[in-house]
């Protein structure tokens, strides 16, 4: 059966999903990580690498072509994440360098920049805050932000779910606080629709929605679940979804095929989102 023919069910609502795109091949993006829905250009995607590689940002289109690559002017360790949302600014975008398989930072990092254009060469200076868990150090590949609020999901057995204790307001040192757990383990990212009403969370093997609302007050109440099995995926790593229910994939690449891969899927959202 062609991918394209492909339908996915969901294992808790009578919703399903198609494949509307892909996969195409992202030969620029050999270690795709975080995905994030442009609130500034309508139609792009924004994707990164995950550590090792230059700090850019790839402006995708919906059929996964490249469109733009715009350089941030700053050193990361290990970014893992990707987050679109707003800010004083307008629309910013937040740089989630969070990764800590070695649990050897005593603090992460994110940076705060507007939103650029696809057709721009390099961001504005990033403002830079610095996280702190209050209950030690963990690993982390998704971030989102609600609320002016960071959330972060640790990337483990038990998908903690952390938000900051103080709003995103001008840079500084931001506290993560244990608020609850996601029903998803080993968590690659997670990241807000839009309108900010549902937040979608993924690992290699599927993809779950949740209502923001009992995100924020630390209910983790899966509303819709989507297997990803039968997409064939090397590594699933990035997500990002849009108010009419289209979910975008990323994907590492394989050793032998060392380019990443994006997926469109469309999916009927259940009533209760």
């Amino acid at each position: 059966m062609p991918l394209a023919a492909w339908w996915l069910r969901s294992p808790q609502t009578a919703s399903s999903c198609r494949v509307l795109q892909g996969p195409v091949s992202l030969p620029d993006l050999p270690e795709a990580s975080g995905l994030a829905l442009s609130r500034r250009t309508p139609g792009v995607v924004w994707a990164h690498n995950d550590s090792g590689f230059e700090p850019i940002l790839f402006a995708l289109d919906a059929s996964g072509a490249v469109r733009g690559r715009v350089r941030l002017p700053v050193a990361l360790r290990d970014w893992e994440d990707l987050s679109a949302a707003p800010c004083q600014a307008g629309d910013c975008l937040y740089i989630a360098d969070i990764g800590d398989n070695g649990f050897s930072r005593r603090s992460v990092a994110i940076y705060r920049v507007p939103e650029p254009s696809p057709n721009d060469t390099q961001t504005a200076r990033p403002e830079p805050f610095r996280a702190v868990y209050a209950d030690g150090r963990h690993n982390g590949e998704a971030a989102f932000v609600l609320d002016d609020r960071l959330f972060v999901i640790t990337r483990d057995r038990s998908g903690g779910l952390y938000r900051s204790t103080a709003r995103l307001g001008s840079g500084g040192d931001l506290m993560l606080e244990r608020i609850g757990e996601v029903d998803l383990v080993v968590v690659s990212d997670a990241e807000a629709s839009p309108d900010g009403a549902f937040v979608a969370v993924r690992n290699d093997d599927e993809a779950v929605l949740y209502r923001s609302e009992d995100l924020v007050r630390g209910a983790a109440i899966p509303r819709m679940r989507v297997a990803l099995g039968g997409l064939g995926e090397p590594q699933g790593e990035g997500v990002a979804v849009d108010a009419s229910g289209t979910l975008y994939l990323a994907s590492e690449g394989r050793p032998w095929n060392r380019g990443g891969s994006f997926i469109a899927l469309r999916c009927a959202l259940p009533d209760e989102l």
